[in-house]
């Protein structure tokens, strides 16, 4: 850390505290050159989850987007906008502690759905049949098997 007085390189910490929304470090330093008192503040350094698209372009993962579209699914359903950010939290926290900085809509999609297959099973097949644009009747119902099957073991 550069001395703001001297500009001298080499400094030691006398006092470390968490800032009070303890998002920080705030640290006093002390020049080993001319004695000058400094603060520093020491923050983690976040990069953004990027979603990886269908068509191969990259957007920044927007928390807002995927709570929109859980929203729509569980319209006129008995489930809290509370369940649904905690959904959104935890699928932000997962991706948060792994190591890649980026992910596909499609797997990103398939995590959501998990999450509403637990919450509310009409909202889940809405999801589902946007999610993975049925081409035809056969296929919706294929899902709708899978899902019945589910319930009755």
């Amino acid at each position: 850390m550069k001395c703001p007085y001297c500009g001298y390189t080499e400094s030691k910490v006398t006092d470390s505290r968490p800032t009070e929304d303890a998002l920080k470090i705030r640290r006093r330093r002390e020049c080993a050159k001319c004695g000058g008192r400094f603060t520093t503040y020491e923050l983690v350094e976040n990069t953004p989850l990027m979603v990886i698209k269908k068509d191969k372009s990259r957007q920044p993962f927007d928390r807002t987007k995927l709570l929109n579209g859980l929203l729509r699914a569980c319209e006129k359903r008995p489930v809290s906008i509370e369940t649904l950010e905690n959904v959104v939290d935890e699928i932000e926290y997962h991706y948060a502690n792994v190591l890649t900085k980026e992910i596909s809509s499609r797997e990103l999609g398939e995590q959501a759905m998990e999450y509403l297959r637990k919450i509310d099973d009409v909202a889940y097949v809405r999801f589902v049949s946007v999610y993975r644009e049925f081409a035809d009747i056969e296929s919706f119902l294929e899902e709708l098997q899978k899902l019945a099957q589910g319930k009755q073991v």
